[in-house]
């Protein structure tokens, strides 16, 4: 009898430490994803998607990203190394180098080659500028390399980044309408994603066209269609329903899929392919599924904010959530993974808009302003002392103001001088601010925070509120306004109790508080402060 309570209190103690980590953690970064979208399409969200991670899951109403510039590829890999630009080296999505003198992609890697059907230069890619780990590396790590880490979305950075330095795979969509990777994590392609590509899902989509998810009266909260602040997708007449997405793939490429709905559609039939054929949570090392919609993103940018497009997007979106919820609920089981959802960065509202119901703000082409600053130099010095202008930096040509003997504090004096007299320039920062930042100026210490003395500009310059760097119509992003910076943070599933604060939490502390969850070492370069409502059971 005493043998037998043994094996019985044996067996409970080894199913209590199988349960100390979920099976499978799910990272979802929704592109461009302002926390008021969550209010304001509530009332049109099924039950099961956002409306069941809101209601059952953990919800931070006030969480922010703590740096400028708010971009895609700085936004992932801040939220996984849990560090900001200024530790993790992705300062933009693309950046002028001044180590280097050269422009540089978050993700470029001459190095590898592309596995899959995509051009030359879409696959030439890795983690390699990322400078820190992330929490899936450490979960790589954590697990001695037997939990498996793959990464995902319609762009190469939205997959690369989260997925980090050790990932089994990182996959994102080509305009041919495949999914690809590069021989940084493989010499080749595995066979179910073959098989997937080989199927054109994407014709699909394309073949039964755009039109409204949901009757039109559930639109209420949108600007009416054809709205003056929306662009033309793709150059159609007119930005309204139906979208012939056929008329529109026959005069481009697959690629056409990623600015609507169906971009995300065909990253979550890709992703339920991957855990079916990958086994994720099928054991008790822990996995890490790391997807990125970004429909989102491109809807956002070419119709803006209240456009009755964006809003379908993010209803298809609620259905797309609901639908991988039961996946996972059915396959991996209700109590055995953990996930999260976020966003890399929100938006602002359309310049436009807001100057005709009188908030007195502009657009400003950002070629404008290259221009002008360009044309302040020759006035001035009879020559282009300009570098580069670029994310709201300037890079003067230290070289060419010593060559003609210039004072550089001068110069740099004259130049941040005229570019106070700039309608959109609320402030210029130059390197000695910005490294001497003690945190007391709460817009300097989100530049600190974003800046890399080895490749960021010699001066920054802060937007005046509401004033975007873009064109007239659609939407951007960047700045360190709460309208950029305010995204949803909800933490759902294995061990996360329900409920909500409203306290001011910051997007560095998410890869930290999964390091602490599932037991694994804090990412190199986090400060690692978590969020303690989520760690009590």
């Amino acid at each position: 009898m005493k043998k037998l309570l043994y094996f019985f209190n044996f067996i409970f103690v080894m199913n209590l430490n199988a349960q100390e980590r979920p099976k499978l953690v799910v990272g979802i970064v929704v592109d461009q994803m302002r926390m008021e979208y969550l209010y304001r399409f509530q009332n049109d969200f099924v039950e099961n998607g956002f409306n069941r991670l809101i209601n059952k899951g953990y919800v931070f109403h006030n969480a922010h990203f703590n740096y400028m510039p708010t971009y895609t590829a700085p936004g992932h890999a801040s939220i996984y190394t849990g560090a900001t630009p200024s530790v993790n080296g992705i300062i933009g999505n693309e950046w002028y180098n001044r180590a280097t003198s050269k422009e540089r992609y978050c993700t470029d890697d001459e190095t590898v080659k592309t596995l899959g059907n995509g051009s030359k230069t879409e696959g030439e890619m890795s983690p390699k500028n990322l400078l820190s780990t992330t929490i899936t590396d450490e979960l790589r790590m954590g697990t001695n390399f037997k939990g498996k880490v793959i990464g995902m979305s319609l762009k190469d950075r939205g997959a690369i980044l989260p997925a980090g330095h050790f990932a089994n795979w990182a996959f994102w969509y080509s305009k041919t309408g495949a999914f690809i990777s590069s021989t940084f994590y493989g010499d080749k392609l595995p066979e179910w994603v073959n098989d997937f590509n080989n199927q054109k899902n994407y014709l699909n989509y394309i073949n039964q066209g755009w039109d409204l998810f949901k009757p039109e009266a559930s639109y209420n909260e949108s600007d009416p269609d054809d709205s003056p602040y929306e662009g033309k997708l793709y150059g159609v007449d007119k930005p309204v329903f139906p979208y012939d997405l056929k008329k529109i793939f026959d005069k481009n490429d697959a690629g056409i899929l990623r600015a609507t709905p169906f971009g995300n559609n065909i990253l979550a039939d890709f992703a339920l392919k991957a855990i079916e054929n990958e086994a994720l949570g099928k054991d008790d090392d822990t996995d890490f599924l790391a997807i990125s919609f970004s429909s989102t993103d491109y809807v956002g940018h070419i119709l803006g904010p209240r456009s009755m497009e964006l809003q379908d997007t993010y209803l298809r979106l609620d259905q797309t959530i609901s639908d991988l919820l039961n996946y996972l609920d059915k396959n991996i089981g209700k109590d055995n993974y953990l996930l999260f959802l976020t966003a890399d960065h929100a938006c602002a509202e359309n310049a436009n808009f807001l100057k005709n119901n009188k908030l007195n703000v502009k657009n400003i082409e950002y070629k404008e302003i290259s221009k002008a600053i360009k044309k302040f130099s020759t006035d001035t010095y009879n020559d282009d002392l300009v570098a580069n202008y670029s994310n709201f930096n300037l890079y003067l040509n230290k070289d060419k103001i010593k060559e003609k003997a210039l004072n550089y504090s001068i110069v740099e004096k004259s130049f941040i001088d005229f570019l106070m007299t700039q309608e959109h320039v609320k402030k210029v920062y130059n390197e000695d601010d910005i490294k001497n930042s003690n945190g007391n100026d709460f817009y300097l210490n989100m530049i600190y925070k974003g800046y890399d003395a080895t490749q960021n500009g010699n001066l920054v310059i802060l937007d005046k509120p509401g004033y975007i760097e873009y064109g007239a119509t659609g939407t951007s992003h960047g700045t360190p306004y709460a309208y950029d910076t305010h995204v949803p943070l909800i933490f759902y599933g294995w061990n996360i109790p329900k409920g909500e604060t409203h306290d001011h939490k910051v997007i560095t502390q998410i890869a930290p508080t999964i390091a602490q969850k599932i037991k694994v070492p804090f990412p190199n370069g986090t400060e690692g402060k978590v969020l303690l409502e989520v760690l009590d059971k």
